[in-house]
């Protein structure tokens, strides 16, 4: 396992170095919570899986808000928005999501309906967490969007065509991945509480890599990982 400095949470019997690990692992990689424990416990770390999904639990979404945190305002000022649909327990869910021209996770918002109240949720949450507009907003066709937007952003240009929202469309797919090794999710918060951290750490380590020299890769994959043990190494849990 690659050196950390010597930390430890508090009432916790691992070092900080291995919970955050495990977290990473969990998080980054599309690996199920089985997976993670046996990757531990191939580097002699005997941790059950249910520990590694406490750890998740209980660890995951402050890394994750302190990520959102560094980020806030240095995205693109174009916005994508699009939503899925994910069962829970036989019920449906539309989970809302929102990244910008370059593929990085603004936000994401579980939501039992996909109408209007739903669409200003959303909107609400993203300018609240940016602390500015966008330029542009490209979403499908679904009306939803243009009534939100006229009641908070009348001036944001709306563009409104299914096919100019890909990059919206694609991002779907990494949750999807999760969804089918997670074998569903168990229930509308667990689902929140994973995309809500997710997106985050995900974001910190998309370098966009087919623009990239293999010299200018490394070096920004060596700092995404200085910037992740920075943050998760300096929680005060």
């Amino acid at each position: 396992m690659t050196e950390f400095p010597a930390a430890h949470f508090r009432r916790h019997r691992f070092p900080a170095e291995i919970i955050t690990h495990a977290v990473w692992l969990y998080f980054r990689f599309p690996l199920s919570l089985r997976d993670v424990e046996d990757l531990l416990a191939e580097r002699g770390i005997n941790v059950s899986f249910q520990t590694v999904s406490e750890w998740a639990a209980k660890f995951g979404l402050k890394f994750a808000n302190q990520l959102r945190r560094r980020s806030r305002g240095q995205f693109a000022d174009k916005w994508q928005l699009d939503e899925m649909v994910v069962t829970i327990k036989g019920k449906k869910y539309w989970l809302w999501r929102a990244v910008d021209a370059n593929g990085y996770v603004l936000d994401a918002l579980l939501q039992s309906r996909r109408n209007k109240a739903a669409a200003l949720r959303l909107m609400r949450k993203l300018l609240k967490g940016q602390g500015i507009a966008p330029r542009v907003m490209l979403t499908d066709k679904l009306r939803s969007y243009s009534a939100a937007k006229a009641d908070l952003m009348p001036k944001v240009e709306h563009r409104s065509h299914k096919g100019l929202n890909n990059q919206a469309e694609n991002s779907h797919l990494a949750v999807r991945r999760r969804e089918r090794r997670m074998m569903r999710f168990k229930s509308a918060r667990q689902c929140q509480r994973f995309v809500s951290t997710h997106g985050q750490i995900a974001n910190l380590f998309l370098l966009h890599r087919k623009d990239l020299t293999a010299a200018d890769h490394r070096q920004l994959r060596t700092h995404a990982i200085s910037t992740w043990r920075e943050i998760a190494l300096s929680i005060d849990a």
